[in-house]
């Protein structure tokens, strides 16, 4: 009996399976009992580990950056902050350290062009603003009082452009102690001391002083104020005294009628004006060729050169009690003094200077009296005629003189003829004073 499971035993070993075989065939296959297997369980796969945050990564400090000038973000990099090695590759440094030498990635150059362009802009509007405002405010300053529709019976127009200069005595707005330091006495309203024509044209400016004892007839006119007709009566009087008489408006008619040359503009300027202008410009500088004195106008001036402050300017151009040729010679040093201050009043160092140029023009804008269609454009170009005077492009003279009836200066009637002829025209003046 075998204890071996199924009856199996040592006799029937030939069959069990995996048992060799004394055949050279291989054994055929068994049969064998069927077990039944029960399927294994799912495989557990592992829990994945446990997942943390990652910690934050350190960032290095970057270097300290150098301004260029324009953006503290735009600097120059040494290349630590990207790894990049100054001057090598083509990191992504911000600032030099590319292959080409330059900005990689920086604010790119400043546009010069464009700023000079803009600065340029700026400029202009600025001066222009400021020339804008200062022409409406010296225009806001002209005192235009005389009224040449008034004048009647005029001559015609010639060409170029005549301007009347008149020189007062007026002593408005002046104090005690001012007629006092410039000797101007204290007379009641107001007369001409200088009277001038200036006329303006291509070939040069021509000033001719009219003295103030010139023998002129009277016309007849139209009152200023009154508007009421004054007829002509032959009367021969001082020139002087037209102005006196009935002011700007007959002085003009009177100059017209015995001239017969058409007066375009005209300009008066007192005493305290004058003295001011010269004292805003600093003084103006005279070659006095013979020292002179007059108690009369408190002139007493050495041989020279020599710098005139206000109050000495006012003297020169009043005396004519110390000269031979009383009103003639004086009316000579008039001209003499207003082309000198017209020309050191128009150069840079005044006109670029605004702490010299707005109280020039303030004093003087402040005593002139000029007619109601005059401008400021007219003014400055009365004003630079006058500087060419003395600067070699135009003539100065008296009136011709023919005479004298005693007391008054008589015209040489000839030679005023040909003179208002050849300005007329436009034509250069041949006529001489004497």
């Amino acid at each position: 009996m075998s204890d071996r499971p199924g009856g199996w035993t040592d006799d029937n070993r030939d069959d069990r399976y995996g048992r060799g075989s004394d055949s050279a065939q291989p054994e055929g296959a068994r049969v064998m009992r069927h077990v039944q297997r029960h399927p294994a369980p799912p495989q557990q796969r592992p829990a994945p580990p446990r997942q943390y945050p990652a910690p934050p990564q350190q960032r290095r400090p970057e270097p300290p950056r150098y301004s260029d000038g324009y953006d503290d973000n735009a600097g120059y990099d040494n290349g630590y902050s990207s790894g990049q090695v100054y001057g090598g590759g083509n990191g992504g440094g911000r600032g030099y350290g590319g292959g080409d030498g330059g900005y990689v990635q920086g604010r790119p150059a400043p546009d010069w062009r464009r700023r000079i362009k803009i600065g340029a802009l700026t400029v202009v509007v600025v001066v222009l603003a400021v020339s804008i405002g200062t022409y409406f405010w010296a225009d806001s300053k002209l005192k235009r009082e005389v009224d040449l529709s008034n004048v009647i019976e005029r001559p015609g127009e010639g060409d170029g452009t005549n301007y009347l200069i008149v020189g007062s005595d007026s002593r408005a707005g002046m104090s005690a102690e001012d007629k006092k330091r410039l000797h101007t006495g204290s007379a009641e309203g107001k007369r001409t001391d200088s009277m001038m024509i200036l006329h303006d044209g291509s070939n040069g400016p021509t000033l001719i002083s009219l003295p103030r004892d010139s023998n002129v007839e009277i016309p007849s006119y139209k009152g200023s104020d009154s508007g009421k007709l004054y007829p002509a009566r032959g009367r021969f009087t001082k020139l002087n005294a037209a102005y006196a008489e009935d002011g700007p408006e007959l002085l003009v008619r009177t100059v017209e009628f015995n001239t017969g040359l058409h007066i375009d503009h005209y300009v008066e300027i007192g005493f305290g004006g004058f003295a001011k202008i010269v004292d805003a410009i600093g003084g103006v500088e005279l070659d006095i060729p013979k020292a002179f004195k007059d108690k009369n106008s408190g002139a007493d001036f050495q041989a020279g050169k020599q710098t005139l402050n206000g109050e000495q300017s006012l003297a020169f151009v009043r005396t004519r009690y110390a000269f031979a040729g009383s009103d003639l010679d004086r009316t000579k040093n008039q001209q003499k003094f207003l082309a000198a201050l017209a020309s050191q009043t128009a150069t840079p160092s005044t006109i670029l200077n605004p702490f010299k140029l707005y109280p020039t023009m303030g004093a003087g804008l402040d005593t002139l009296i000029v007619d109601k269609d005059m401008s400021l454009w007219d003014l400055g170009n009365m004003f630079f005629a006058m500087k060419g005077v003395t600067g070699g492009d135009g003539k100065s003279m008296n009136m011709p003189i023919s005479g004298s009836t005693g007391g008054n200066l008589v015209w040489d009637k000839a030679k005023v003829k040909q003179l208002v002829q050849q300005l007329n025209d436009d034509e250069k003046v041949t006529v001489s004073s004497n």
